[in-house]
């Protein structure tokens, strides 16, 4: 009996010991619940451009949703967007907007801002000839407040982190299943070739988060409602040396975005299809 009950005692401490590693014991103070923990590693799903690759991520957490325009306008007093609705994600951003709104959104819940944004020297690292904008935005090492995700992170959460199956989009091989893009995202369900008019005749337009199938880690529209700013420029794997910022995921009005398809935008461009969700460390 005594060898049974070591037995089941040391089969019970290896459980939680498994549980552990999927998820810490307790979110960081003031972490939000509808944010998600990442479990950092190598990327396992195979359909990544950086699966085999020499790439290992941190742990990290990441917004289960895409930024509402209720979060949006509770921290920045106005809501630019084309289409409005609370539960809907912000649109009309460009990347220096939701970088201000990081450390804004940081500093209103006592937390010390991700960033330092010098408006008044220019990049020189910014060679864009129609960014007329070219903050200086530089990384405070070790503050706790919110952040974009680097295109790596994002494209590891989005393809399920360590809990990958592999899918093609985030959360399934069936872009109707997680994402609303051209084809559903309308009056009608469209067919045939993408055509900007029978696009617009269709009325589509940004869905409510949330309201399509997760992907493996509980991430909501990674595949599809608004395209998603990255911390990163276009061509770097996490630092913003280039001209323009990589966008993620595919939106409402293109194709649906497979996880390893890598776009980018003016840094100071802005769309009714663009958005972001924000990520903070552990």
């Amino acid at each position: 009996m005594r060898k049974l009950f070591i037995f089941l005692l040391i089969a019970l401490m290896v459980a939680v010991s498994a549980c552990s590693q999927e998820k810490p014991d307790k979110k960081p103070d003031k972490m939000p619940d509808n944010f998600v923990f990442v479990k950092g590693g190598t990327f396992m799903n195979t359909k990544s451009n950086y699966y085999g690759k020499n790439v290992t991520l941190s742990d990290f957490y990441i917004g289960k949703y895409e930024v509402t325009q209720k979060e949006w306008t509770q921290v920045m007093g106005s809501n630019p967007s084309k289409f409005k609705g609370d539960n809907l994600p912000v649109e009309m951003v460009s990347w220096y907007d939701v970088v201000e709104y990081c450390n804004n959104r940081s500093i209103k819940e006592g937390l010390t801002p991700y960033y330092h944004i010098d408006k008044n020297k220019k990049d020189p690292k910014n060679k864009s000839e129609t960014d007329h904008i070219k903050w200086t935005v530089t990384i405070n090492a070790g503050a706790n407040g919110y952040r974009l995700p680097t295109e790596a992170e994002w494209q590891y959460a989005a393809g399920g982190g360590q809990m990958s199956k592999s899918y093609t989009y985030s959360g399934s091989n069936h872009a109707d299943e997680v994402a609303w893009y051209w084809k559903n995202a309308g009056d009608t369900y469209l067919s045939g070739e993408w055509n900007w008019p029978m696009v617009e005749n269709n009325h589509n337009k940004t869905k409510s988060i949330g309201d399509k199938k997760p992907n493996e880690l509980g991430l909501y529209d990674m595949s599809g409602n608004v395209r998603e700013w990255c911390w990163n420029g276009y061509g770097d794997l996490d630092s913003n040396s280039s001209s323009t910022r990589v966008v993620k995921g595919g939106g409402w009005m293109g194709d649906v975005g497979e996880l390893a398809y890598l776009s980018n935008f003016e840094a100071n461009g802005i769309g009714p299809d663009q958005g972001f969700r924000v990520c903070r460390d552990e």
